[in-house]
């Protein structure tokens, strides 16, 4: 049967089916915690299923030397809302990552699908660093970031995830960001969705809307 304390007094349960009753809202249901098996630790859970998609590797390319597998190469074929695509330049381009360290995190990609920073072009070159410098002011105006990290992970023994289809992260950075939450429960808190995130940014864009160029 179990003690008061594993199933919940009558009076709470009581409290917590009132509780429920009042909701009006009935495309919702909500169900009492006294009604399952476990004792409260008073703790919150933050449930980010999210994020199995990314420990499952899924979407990632099966062969990374293969340009039509690589969804840096496939996103510019779609449109900017679906693929996440801030901004699209001549060369290169700016989009969300799906899987962000950071809300706003961007990442500058050129067209090319090529593995390594010495094989870009000069013209590449600049066009990368022009539109990382031009996503920081972006961020900035939008967001108010206090710090950024900038950087490219080069090969899979640097950490690069899609390590054929060279990017810049740019990842803003705020004064205690790096809570117990990532450090201890590797659960990251994002308090805005991607695709407001990229109107935002898109819209702040220096040269109109925000609207890239249709690829």
């Amino acid at each position: 049967m179990g003690t008061p304390e594993q199933h919940g007094s009558a009076e709470q349960r009581a409290e917590d089916e009132h509780a429920d009753e009042q909701r009006t809202d009935e495309s919702v249901r909500v169900e009492s915690p006294s009604a399952f098996a476990g004792e409260d630790d008073g703790m919150d859970r933050l449930w980010t299923p999210h994020r199995m998609v990314y420990i499952q590797g899924e979407g990632k390319p099966e062969d990374p030397d293969d340009g039509e597998q690589c969804p840096f190469c496939a996103g510019p074929a779609t449109s900017d809302e679906d693929a996440l695509i801030v901004h699209r330049g001549s060369l290169a381009f700016v989009i969300l990552n799906l899987f962000p360290y950071n809300s706003g995190h961007l990442m500058v990609c050129p067209y090319r699908h090529v593995a390594d920073y010495t094989d870009l072009t000069e013209d590449e070159v600049v066009e990368v660093a022009e539109l990382t410098r031009t996503a920081m002011r972006v961020v900035r105006e939008v967001s108010r970031p206090d710090g950024f990290n900038l950087g490219m992970n080069q090969g899979e023994a640097g950490g690069a995830g899609i390590a054929a289809h060279l990017h810049q992260h740019v990842v803003p950075r705020w004064i205690g960001d790096a809570n117990f939450l990532p450090i201890v429960g590797r659960t990251k808190a994002l308090p805005i969705l991607l695709a407001d995130t990229r109107a935002q940014y898109a819209a702040a864009w220096p040269g109109g809307a925000g609207e890239g160029e249709s690829a």
